[in-house]
């Protein structure tokens, strides 16, 4: 029963936080006159040195105690005597451990945005030396039309930019004081929550002590989040890891973040991409796991919310984890102009310029479309790009064709042609950097 029943296994990372949330009740208590100030004192320095202890690893915490509350309790009392006894004073496990798993999720949250803005960076870097480099976009993992590589890249920006607000969302959500919520009924001492909650940096107090104590909304939204930057991070991956394929032979990953076979000298594993992709279905499932632990949960406080921290502290490492290696990472990968502009070349992928530049010479568009198809067709049945077709092969299909139409076959005009707001052309590419530069400054 003991070792079922156990927590302090794992939600011994909680006791910095634990102790901080301690530190500032005692002294809200020594204020309101509810314990002695001197008991206080000695209660502050019981804690400091059992902190300390813990900093540096000479804390044994015991499973017999059950959880990290309780160990540090039974050690401040050893330590200092029944002054230590006092600290429980108007305040349950229940709303205790509510405020330990913000207050962690709080420096954690802060310490995601930091790795997620390193990231941008790294990206940004790279689509800073890409601003002229062409490569194939595609749709349905087919060629489709030609970009700029850093237009891709930064597509990946702005999704960790939506990750980013929504984590600084979600912030404000657990930045909330539960400590005063009692077991679940609050308390008939002379407490004052808000000046805990000023002491130790929160945004406002809880409103309902029954909500304080079984709210874990603040955690699912912070997995959800988590969940998206994964996501991002795996869509990324996948890229990285068809890309760094011979069949593509567009991107080298650096040997420090790669691996060899056991069996085949000659391979050269992505493993951080294939890692990642993996690890995010860690992550979703951690979510699940949240999700089903709530889903049934009766007013207010459950033995079942003891489940809540393994998933959340595995998300926290694995997130920080993933986006830390990426951003070592992403700065030393080589991109291969030469393979990706050839590429880009190919596969008919401005038979669009072809049905714009009809529709820009009065055609509607329908129209425009079938005649580029036919164009395409010819060319695929000739054996050849659309680049070597002549203004006579074109006109065969439409007397609107001039000769200047031929200019525009080429990929990097193509490329410059999309001009519209958000578009691939280099002016567009150029004003999102200077956007996004401008914001990671912030």
């Amino acid at each position: 029963m003991e070792k079922f029943t156990e927590s302090v296994s794992f939600d011994c990372r909680l006791a910095p936080y634990d102790i901080e949330g301690s530190m500032a009740h005692a002294r809200m208590l020594g204020r309101q006159g509810i314990i002695p100030k001197s008991d206080v004192t000695r209660i502050l320095g019981g804690l400091k040195s059992i902190l300390s202890d813990i900093e540096r690893g000479k804390f044994r915490f015991r499973q017999e105690l059950e959880d990290v509350h309780m160990n540090i309790e039974h050690e401040l009392i050893k330590r200092i005597g029944p002054a230590g006894g006092r600290l429980h004073t108007a305040r349950s496990r229940n709303d205790q451990v509510a405020l330990d798993l913000r207050l962690y999720l709080r420096a954690e949250t802060d310490n995601i945005l930091g790795l997620v803005r390193s990231l941008e960076r790294a990206i940004v870097g790279q689509a800073e030396k890409h601003l002229e480099t062409v490569m194939p976009g595609y749709t349905h993992l087919q060629r489709a039309q030609p970009v700029l590589l850093a237009h891709h890249l930064l597509a990946y920006v702005e999704m960790l930019e939506r990750d980013r607000e929504r984590l600084t969302d979600a912030r404000k959500r657990i930045n909330v004081l539960p400590l005063g919520s009692g077991a679940m009924a609050g308390t008939s001492l002379k407490i004052d929550r808000r000046s805990v909650a000023k002491e130790l940096g929160f945004g406002s107090v809880s409103a309902n002590s029954m909500d304080s104590v079984s709210d874990r909304d603040f955690a699912l939204e912070f997995c959800f989040a988590a969940g998206l930057i994964m996501a991002h991070l795996s869509r990324l991956s996948e890229e990285l890891v068809l890309w760094n394929t011979e069949e593509f032979g567009f991107v080298s990953l650096p040997d420090a973040y790669a691996t060899g076979s056991s069996i085949m000298p000659q391979k050269k594993n992505p493993d951080v991409p294939g890692l990642t992709r993996g690890k995010t279905g860690r992550v979703y499932g951690n979510l699940m796991a949240l999700l089903t632990i709530v889903k049934g949960l009766p007013m207010t406080y459950n033995r079942d919310l003891q489940e809540d921290k393994p998933p959340v502290f595995d998300t926290v490492d694995t997130v920080k984890g993933a986006l830390g290696v990426y951003a070592e990472m992403f700065p030393r990968l080589k991109f291969e102009k030469k393979r990706m502009a050839d590429a880009a070349a190919r596969a008919y992928s401005t038979a669009t310029d072809l049905a714009e530049y009809l529709v820009g010479r009065g055609m509607p568009f329908r129209e425009a479309h079938g005649v580029t198809g036919r164009i395409v067709a010819q060319a695929v049945a000739e054996g050849k790009q659309l680049g070597d077709l002549t203004i006579a092969d074109l006109r065969k299909h439409s007397g609107l064709f001039k000769p200047e139409v031929l200019k525009r076959l080429g990929a990097g005009a193509s490329v410059d042609s999309r001009n519209s707001e958000g578009g691939t052309s280099g002016r567009q590419v150029a004003l999102q950097l200077r956007r996004i530069k401008a914001k990671l400054k912030k």
